[in-house]
């Protein structure tokens, strides 16, 4: 890759990175949907982002998603995550970078083995594997968070249960419904990733 192109993608993933802050932070002012948890509007970018540069521009960008949501935790803007970050800050810190990376890396390297090595942007195996990599970082993010708070924060899931069944409560109070919240917005965006991929693909 030549000096230029290296410099355009460096500039290209700085954009991503401060539209992922910007998304995170205006989610953070955003209340909880039916639980503890703070709707996240971030995952778009670092999507896009990791299949156009790749399965380590994902992680770069899931990574800037995980440590701005630790930084909202910390600072009390996300109300769920400030009980868990006085908790134990470190097995915050944890919980949120090792889903936010993984929100990131999981859909493009997905996207990388869907769409194989030969297709060109616009073909119908390169918008299964778009649509496949935005439908993925929803589910990767919520799934990792609740598998964290039941190996990490099993007492604060008991507590915010109230006596209910856990289960339960994971999926229909704590995380289900902003899960389907997420998972709506990426599926109706998907065409518009689709549209976005193809667009600086053929540039």
């Amino acid at each position: 890759m030549r000096k230029s192109q290296k410099t355009l993608r460096m500039v290209q993933l700085a954009l991503l990175i401060a539209l992922v802050v910007a998304l995170q932070m205006i989610s953070a002012l955003i209340p909880p949907i039916g639980g503890m948890v703070s709707i996240t509007l971030t995952l778009i970018p670092v999507v896009v982002g990791g299949i156009l540069f790749g399965v380590k521009a994902g992680a770069i960008l899931g990574f800037a998603f995980g440590a701005i949501v630790l930084i909202n935790c910390g600072a009390g803007l996300d109300p769920g995550g400030n009980i868990l970050w006085n908790a134990n800050p470190f097995f915050t810190a944890l919980v949120c970078f090792v889903k936010g990376t993984a929100a990131g890396l999981v859909p493009a390297w997905l996207y990388g083995i869907v769409k194989g090595k030969e297709e060109a942007p616009g073909t119908a195996r390169t918008i299964v594997a778009t649509v496949v990599a935005a439908l993925s970082a929803p589910v990767v993010n919520t799934g990792l968070f609740v598998i964290g708070m039941f190996l990490l924060f099993k007492d604060t899931l008991y507590a915010w249960a109230g006596g209910t069944d856990i289960v339960m409560y994971v999926l229909f109070g704590l995380a289900g419904i902003n899960f389907l919240v997420e998972f709506i917005i990426n599926t109706i965006l998907s065409p518009a990733i689709v549209r976005i991929v193809n667009v600086v693909s053929k540039k």
